[in-house]
């Protein structure tokens, strides 16, 4: 396994992951030798995230008309190739909590091997002023425990 700059012992960094969303690779997703286009992982990333971000409440409707989440950085880390039809798992956990944003990570699975790693911060915004705005301390305890 490569050397992945956020993942200091990659057995414990995965064993922490929880919620996942099935994804089914598409044919459009891939270039001409089927292979999938660097591009679409981020795609299947941001699936992820904004089912990962539903699931804990942090979405809701009351939230998104005066808060927001603005994607600060994102990188990916590729393992193995996917192709057309491969089944995967995007995983998904938050990893580090701040004042006003918040770092998440990425695990894509094909079975039981890990194609992609990634990992991405998020950036807590009033809409209204287009600033950064503090985490309370409910927003702070949902992306921990999850």
């Amino acid at each position: 396994m490569p050397r992945i700059p956020y993942i200091e012992d990659f057995s414990a960094w995965e064993k922490d992951f929880s919620f996942y969303i099935p994804i089914s690779v598409r044919f459009s997703e891939t270039d001409m030798y089927g292979h999938v286009n660097n591009v679409s992982p981020f795609i299947y990333f941001e699936e992820a995230r904004i089912a990962y971000l539903n699931s804990i409440g942090f979405l809701s409707k009351d939230m998104r008309q005066k808060d927001g989440i603005i994607v600060a950085d994102l990188q990916c880390n590729y393992l193995k190739e996917l192709y057309f039809g491969d089944d995967i798992r995007v995983y998904v956990k938050t990893a580090s909590v701040g004042n006003t944003s918040f770092d998440i990570h990425y695990k894509v699975m094909r079975e039981e091997e890990a194609i992609l790693t990634a990992r991405g911060r998020l950036v807590y915004i009033d809409t209204e002023k287009k600033a950064p705005k503090k985490l309370s301390d409910a927003l702070k305890q949902k992306l921990l425990e999850t």
